[in-house]
């Protein structure tokens, strides 16, 4: 599988990146284990986290992920064999510098690893200056436990403004962007903020690349909501675009072999600008179904026929 460089962060990556949010949550120990073998069995490269995983679960704190992650690492001895990106901004103290520095080493404790191969910013928060923000991330880069930094859920305006500080300061660029983005959420990507990461050469990986399962096909009426925990936020696709992207989806999947979650992933690896889709697994099977997305290349039709259908 030919690798993606991931903007001008210096790492590549392989055009799908593994989520980790259901380790600890959704996935066991066991689960959580047997999923990171497979990935690393079949070469898998980055994995996906944040030190807020799984906080709005009933008795979590934040940091379950981290910890099963590193768990992990530590009983496998893979850390050389996979990247870890993970992120800092959701918990209380946002992306104060003071919050940033006691969560970084937070995190690094819980994976069991002395550096971050890359380190996002989860959301934009507008009560610190963002040259302070990039500051206290080049504070990281600069001691070594942090190799390159990203934003997620930034808009087009303040990922731009963060830019030209970081230009005209000296301060650490954000080198990724992670925003939503799948068949039936595009307003958050599309645009705008496309065209800034295209011209200002980030990596984009996308997150909720399946719309929380609804694109898998798992949910196509009421009924199926209560198949998983994640069937609530699935929802709200039943109605509008929804039941006609399927019907799409259905067609190429037949006309390719692929499962729907494979038409999904690869309709999102092939859009302008993006590294990788992430997508989450919950057992080794759906690890090995999502994972086939990377050998699907979808022609030029099906993917207007998609795009389309979801327009």
């Amino acid at each position: 599988m030919t690798e993606r460089a991931l903007g001008r962060s210096g790492l590549s990556i392989r055009p799908f990146v593994l989520g980790g949010n259901v380790f600890g949550m959704t996935a066991d120990r066991a689960a959580s284990f047997a999923i990171l073998d497979r990935f690393v069995e079949r070469g898998g490269g980055m994995i996906d986290t944040a030190d807020v995983y799984s906080a709005w679960v009933p008795g979590h704190k934040g940091g379950e992920s981290e910890t099963m992650m590193g768990a992990w690492l530590k009983d496998s001895g893979a850390r050389g064999k996979v990247l870890v990106a993970t992120k800092v901004g959701m918990m209380p103290g946002g992306l104060q510098p003071n919050s940033i520095r006691k969560a970084v080493q937070g995190s690094l404790d819980r994976l069991s690893t002395d550096v971050i191969d890359l380190y996002f910013a989860h959301k934009d928060d507008p009560d610190v200056p963002l040259d302070e923000v990039l500051g206290a991330f080049g504070e990281l880069v600069d001691a070594g436990t942090v190799r390159a930094i990203g934003a997620s859920n930034y808009s087009a305006e303040r990922l731009a403004e963060a830019l030209r500080l970081a230009d005209t300061k000296g301060l650490p660029r954000f080198t990724a962007m992670q925003p939503e983005l799948n068949l039936l959420d595009r307003d958050q990507y599309e645009g705008a903020l496309q065209r800034l990461c295209i011209e200002e050469g980030l990596g984009v990986v996308t997150y909720f690349s399946l719309a929380s399962g609804y694109l898998s096909g798992k949910y196509r009426s009421a009924d199926d909501l209560g198949k998983s925990p994640r069937g609530a936020r699935a929802k709200a696709y039943l109605d509008g675009k929804g039941p006609a992207a399927l019907a799409v989806m259905d067609r190429i999947a037949a006309e390719t072999g692929a499962s729907l979650s494979q038409v999904a992933l690869a309709w999102v690896a092939a859009q302008p600008g993006v590294t990788a889709p992430i997508a989450s697994a919950t057992s080794v099977e759906q690890l090995d179904d999502i994972l086939a997305s990377e050998d699907l290349v979808l022609t030029g039709d099906q993917l207007a026929a998609l795009t389309a259908a979801a327009a």
